[in-house]
């Protein structure tokens, strides 16, 4: 059983930087494609960022295009989320999700729908 553990949330002032983790036991990233997604409370779970683990393949939600930066480190079989330049209305509940495995190599998706695994989230503040 494929379960993902994130770290790195915490409490931050605007323009702060945080890294966030995910870090997979039971499997691996190998052949799949990772993403973070968001959850603002009251809101729906959003997008952020998807990296393909392959060949490093990236995709980004516009709230994030020039201020996170997703990337994996294969020798130690983790994702990262490197963000910058946080603002109040990234607080929200970080989650990482891996999709199955493919015989191909895909692009990362960006609908919640086309991740298999979740972890179980980390939470992010930014304080004004």
């Amino acid at each position: 059983q494929v379960q993902l553990v994130e770290s790195g949330g915490g409490l931050v002032q605007a323009g702060d930087s945080l890294r966030l983790s995910c870090a997979a036991s039971g499997g691996t990233f190998s052949r799949t494609y990772v993403g973070w997604f968001r959850q603002a409370a009251g809101k729906e779970r959003e997008f952020v960022a998807g990296i393909t683990w392959s060949d490093g393949t990236t995709q980004y939600a516009d709230s994030a295009k020039g201020r996170f930066t997703i990337s994996r480190d294969i020798a130690k079989n983790v994702v990262y989320l490197q963000m910058n330049v946080l603002k109040p209305e990234d607080t929200a509940d970080y989650y990482c999700a891996r999709s199955q495995a493919f015989f191909y190599t895909p692009a990362p998706g960006t609908a919640s729908g086309e991740y298999k695994y979740w972890g179980q989230g980390t939470q992010v503040t930014v304080s004004s």
